[in-house]
């Protein structure tokens, strides 16, 4: 499970809304002058997330405003989301833009990119529809495991 500390900023009857801040580690490695992931990172750094987290399992009143949780997410959704996220848009590229090839046998190079355009572009219509099916699944939302004192002791 990957675990983060937010903050909470809004309280709902059954939710809770917690910000979280992206921090980046690459301080630590040797590599981070050079690395690209690590002039990302940079870009990033200090970004704010706002997550709506489930607080059902636990008592009514129990969270206020700037509490601080503990929030967490399986691995598995986070590959499984990163699949997702890259994977359908390169394909449906690739598919689109073969499909156009074979069928128009006198389309040009021109023809070509246009239909891996639309190919990418059909892309990330799935990759949104993916995420608003699954927006509503519990089990591919982050869980909240409480406060973050009790977590950290």
């Amino acid at each position: 499970m990957l675990t983060e500390t937010g903050r909470v900023v809004a309280v709902e009857p059954e939710w809770l809304w917690v910000e979280t801040i992206r921090q980046s580690t690459c301080g630590s490695c040797s590599a981070s002058k050079g690395c690209g992931h690590g002039l990302m990172n940079q870009a990033g750094d200090g970004r704010r997330s706002y997550l709506k987290v489930s607080c059902a399992a636990f008592p009514e009143g129990r969270f206020k405003i700037d509490d601080e949780v503990c929030i967490a997410i399986p691995e598995h959704i986070v590959m499984g989301g990163s699949f997702v996220l890259y994977m359908v848009p390169l394909l449906t590229t690739l598919a689109v833009a073969g499909a156009w090839f074979a069928m128009v046998p006198e389309a040009t190079d021109l023809g070509t990119i246009a239909g891996a355009t639309i190919g990418f572009c059909v892309g990330l219509g799935l990759v949104r529809l993916h995420a608003w099916w699954r927006g509503s699944d519990p089990a591919f939302n982050p869980r909240l495991l409480g406060p973050a004192l009790s977590i950290a002791r």
